[in-house]
């Protein structure tokens, strides 16, 4: 793909999500550092991709002057209603991708009348260009839409796309999975000092370990069940840690999950 056949992406938003899905897309190839706008009300953010090139906006009403093909809404769900209120004289037909979680399709749609409305949840790991991404579209995107939508998002991560309601799961599962994986990352780690091991040396042993699960879970293609019984011999040392740990830990998981989901709804109604 050459610079010319590139389109333009405007972020409005450069937090720690927005700011990374662009720095992805660049980092990626998919945009020309040239072709990518963003704009936030906070000028450091900025900074970090106007050092790629990309032209910056103190706002979104600067940005869409110079009328970008895609627009991406990257902004706090309890901030983007009055975004869109700013924005919808702007905004026009073109094609809007939003990134908060719990605003449905809906709602963006009535805020932007015309506008051609994808909605996405992707997670932190879009930063090292590995993160997994739930795509759904709304009532005026067509199949077109719905490629672009992909096919940037699969530039710094996995793709599914799925109906709405799926899309809040997924974003209460990978959404939130960071987190759960560095709690227990973390609980691990001071588990260890509690028994003796030094701080520095229970963390690295943890996260070294943790690496090279992924690594292999993913090389190989093993089922997670699978790569249990590898390392857990009956009657031993993993057999007794798995039994103390697993019940609370899905039960735990399960119910996490569900508290995700059900703020993700109060979120959506305001």
């Amino acid at each position: 793909m050459t610079a010319q056949d590139m389109m333009s992406v405007g972020f409005v938003g450069a937090g720690a999500m927005g700011g990374s899905i662009a720095r992805g897309l660049v980092e990626a190839g998919v945009v020309e550092p040239s072709r990518l706008l963003a704009a936030d009300s906070d000028p450091r953010r900025l900074e970090p991709l106007a050092s790629l090139g990309a032209r910056t906006y103190p706002d979104g009403a600067a940005l869409l002057a110079d009328d970008p093909d895609v627009l991406v809404l990257a902004v706090k769900p309890q901030v983007l209603g009055g975004v869109m209120a700013e924005l919808a004289p702007l905004v026009g037909d073109r094609l809007v991708i939003s990134i908060a979680a719990g605003v449905t399709v809906a709602s963006i749609e009535a805020a932007l009348p015309q506008a051609r409305v994808v909605r996405v949840m992707p997670n932190l790991p879009v930063q090292v260009r590995s993160g997994a991404t739930a795509v759904t579209a709304g009532s005026r995107a067509g199949e077109r839409d719905v490629e672009v939508a992909c096919s940037l998002f699969s530039a710094i991560g996995s793709v599914a796309v799925m109906r709405e309601d799926q899309l809040d799961v997924a974003g209460a599962v990978s959404g939130c999975a960071p987190a759960f994986f560095s709690l227990f990352v973390d609980a691990l780690t001071r588990a260890g000092v509690l028994e003796g091991l030094p701080a520095a040396c229970a963390r690295e042993m943890v996260e070294s370990t943790m690496r090279g699960c992924a690594q292999q879970l993913l090389n190989e293609g093993v089922h997670p069940r699978e790569y249990m019984e590898r390392v857990t011999s009956p009657g031993g040392t993993t057999a007794a840690a798995l039994y103390e740990l697993e019940g609370p830990l899905v039960e735990g998981t399960y119910a996490a999950v569900a508290a995700a989901l059900a703020r993700t709804r109060e979120l959506a109604e305001g």
